[in-house]
């Protein structure tokens, strides 16, 4: 059903069109200015590792990275979307568990961390369902320059 493969060149547009709304491509990518263009985030994939598409019946819909990849440290996921039309069908469970497998067997991390802004719901009640705890908060600006609570959640290797 689920197939997750590297990032390819085609696949950037589309990645693109994901974020619906300002506060969405903020939840995916703080530093972007809506909309998504593909040299803003080709920019940022140059500057990641393992940048990995999930497609569900050949159509991608989730993309994910590293910020950080430390061997025999800490991987930080980055850049996290599903397509709208994919939300609620597995594909984040799906995706975590790639990245999971990424940090875990290539890289020997010995803690996977991904960070989700407090207005983001569903990214707070979902990681913790994969088993990601939250261990720390920063205080960060949103694009209109408000406060926003950066919540940082870790999942160490078992």
């Amino acid at each position: 059903m689920f197939l997750h493969r590297p990032l390819e060149e085609k696949d950037v547009p589309v990645i693109c069109a994901m974020p619906q709304s300002v506060d969405e491509l903020f939840y995916m990518f703080p530093k972007a200015a809506f909309p998504l263009t593909p040299a803003q985030l080709t920019d940022a994939i140059e500057q990641r590792s393992d940048n990995t598409v999930i497609e569900l019946n050949g159509e991608v819909v989730g993309f994910a990275n590293f910020s950080r990849f430390d061997f025999r440290g800490r991987c930080s996921m980055g850049n996290v979307i599903i397509a709208p039309s994919a939300r609620s069908k597995g594909v984040g469970r799906y995706m975590i568990g790639c990245m999971m497998e990424l940090a875990f067997g290539k890289h020997e991390a010995t803690e996977l961390t991904a960070s989700c802004f407090n207005h983001n719901v569903p990214g707070l009640l979902f990681y913790p369902k994969m088993g990601f705890k939250p261990f720390a908060i920063e205080e960060r600006q949103d694009k209109k320059g408000a406060r926003v609570a950066l919540i940082i959640l870790r999942l160490p290797k078992d």
